[in-house]
């Protein structure tokens, strides 16, 4: 895989989608003008004499203390270690390494003060595989993601830890074994470095990937749990979704249809089929997956436009060599989009339970109790589908807003704060439970058509069934059940069930399928 190039202030969603799938990460170099004039105007800042927020001051409730020219170093240093005071397990590297690509991008905008080689250790750091080792916790999401932030930050002084292909290196060492040497921090850049969203937007942006396939996922194992119930495709019909004008439902609806063209087993069923309509975990997909899908693209507008921004404090303009302190560093629309994201993955796996419901329940469905061929003896999908209720509800307790909490931090200097860290990082243990409840469903409805044999499902759902039963066969009797569950969840994961059907069928946060 190429690196994929950063031009800041204009990286595509596509661009961190790569890097958080681990495509390695090159700066512009055009980029360096910006930031070299951005250190110099620092030094003209400086000359005057005045004192400046974060350059000459201390911080947050501190600001008023003015800081002597020999000390500069030392303070940025110092913000670096005392801010370092995050708790709780480590991020993972490939969220890791997406946060410091960000901070990579935003640095090199030249409206952060910091030298170019600043800039370059931290691409450096990414070029050689150095990923800093970050506690997960500690940040309210302003003033910025100031712990994990200043973890990250430490490793370029030579503090802490890196991972090194999965073995934990403390940083002094681990520099000097790839030839590179710790920083002495300049005048602003320790500030600089350690101030931003970086952290949040990171998490936000791993979690909006991970329910982009999450979201294709649903749709295509759907449409098999349709097949298997015999449900009609009737409620796609494109003339229903044009009257109510939704993009996302004309869209779903679009897909589920294309899905579903060509089932022997819907043909089967269309002359004396006496249900008039399907439940409404069937009948409803284009609504609530069309809502999803909008909500999705919504999040991922604020998400990319935040990836693109400038979010430390204060900002410094090189054409006047002025340095302004704002609030860009407050996570507010990373809170909400994160929130959306708790919405939509609820929803994902909330419609998947209804449907795996649907086909255990021979009431419902007109398949075999439990979809086993002898129940009673033989207990089948029953506990199957009451793990998917449990995840269920794990997912709506953790769904609650996070960006409706705000507790006053730094004696009352940061009164309200965006609560976006736990907002995006609760998101990644949602999407696990959600990639469960889709792979449940993905093992039920493949049982449920395997019980119309010998009719078949459509082309692309029969692509999607034969990858199962390469990696699950068929459940005539009770077996352990979780190995078949885990290799399920594997597969709906990593992307199978869309590339056996072709990642043109569905629609996606950067593409219509219509």
């Amino acid at each position: 895989m190429s690196p994929v190039l950063l031009s800041p202030g204009t990286v595509p969603l596509a661009t961190w989608r790569e890097i958080y799938r681990g495509a390695e990460v090159a700066l512009d170099p055009a980029a360096y003008t910006a930031i070299d004039a951005s250190a110099r105007a620092v030094s003209a800042i400086l000359a005057k004499g005045e004192p400046v927020y974060g350059i000459n001051t201390g911080f947050g409730k501190l600001a008023s203390v003015r800081i002597e020219a020999a000390d500069l170093e030392k303070l940025q240093r110092n913000i670096v270690l005392s801010h370092a005071a995050g708790v709780g397990p480590p991020m993972p590297v490939s969220v890791a390494r997406l946060m410091m690509a960000l901070k990579l991008a935003s640095l090199a905008q030249g409206a952060s003060g910091v030298r170019s080689g600043t800039v370059r250790l931290l691409e450096a750091l990414l070029d050689k595989g150095l990923t800093p080792v970050v506690p997960c916790q500690g940040s309210v999401g302003a003033s910025g993601d100031l712990a994990p932030l200043a973890h990250m930050s430490a490793t370029l002084i030579g503090v802490g830890s890196f991972f090194i292909d999965g073995a934990v290196v403390p940083a002094d060492r681990a520099l000097a074994e790839v030839g590179l040497s710790p920083l002495v921090l300049g005048a602003k850049e320790g500030l600089a470095l350690l101030n931003g969203t970086q952290f949040s937007t990171a998490y936000a942006l791993a979690a909006l990937f991970e329910t982009e396939m999450l979201f294709g996922s649903a749709l295509v194992t759907g449409a098999l749990a349709t097949d298997a119930a015999r449900g009609s495709d009737a409620p796609f019909d494109p003339r229903i979704h044009a009257l109510r004008r939704h993009a996302g439902q004309v869209e779903a609806a679009h897909a589920l249809r294309r899905l579903m063209e060509g089932s022997a087993i819907r043909v089967s069923h269309l002359v004396g089929d006496e249900r008039v309509q399907d439940p409404y975990c069937l009948r409803c997909q284009p609504q609530v997956m069309g809502a999803v899908l909008d909500i999705l693209r919504h999040a991922a507008a604020t998400l990319a436009t935040e990836a693109n921004g400038v979010t430390d404090n204060p900002l410094i303009f090189a054409d006047t060599n002025e340095a302004l302190s704002g609030g860009n560093f407050h996570a507010e629309p990373v809170a909400f989009a994160a929130d959306i994201l708790a919405l939509a993955l609820c929803e994902i796996g909330s419609l998947t339970e209804r449907r795996i419901a649907m086909l255990v329940d021979p009431a419902l469905s007109g398949l075999p109790a439990f979809l086993t061929p002898n129940p009673g003896l033989n207990s089948g999908f029953m506990i199957p589908q009451v793990t998917a209720a449990a995840l269920v509800a794990e997912n709506k307790q953790r769904a609650h807003p996070a960006s409706i909490d705000s507790i006053p931090t730094s004696a009352n200097q940061e009164d309200h704060v965006s609560m976006a860290a736990h907002g995006a990082r609760r998101l990644m243990e949602m999407t696990d439970n959600c990639r469960s409840i889709i792979g449940i469903e993905l093992l039920a409805a493949a049982q449920g058509c395997d019980f119309h044999h010998p009719l078949l499902s459509s082309p692309m759902l029969e692509r999607v069934r034969e990858l199962v039963r390469r990696h699950v066969p068929h459940l005539d009797d009770d077996r352990h059940f979780q190995p078949d569950l885990a290799r399920a969840a594997d597969l709906v994961g990593r992307g199978a069930l869309i590339d056996a059907i072709g990642d043109d069928i569905l629609p996606s946060l950067d593409r219509s399928s219509t």
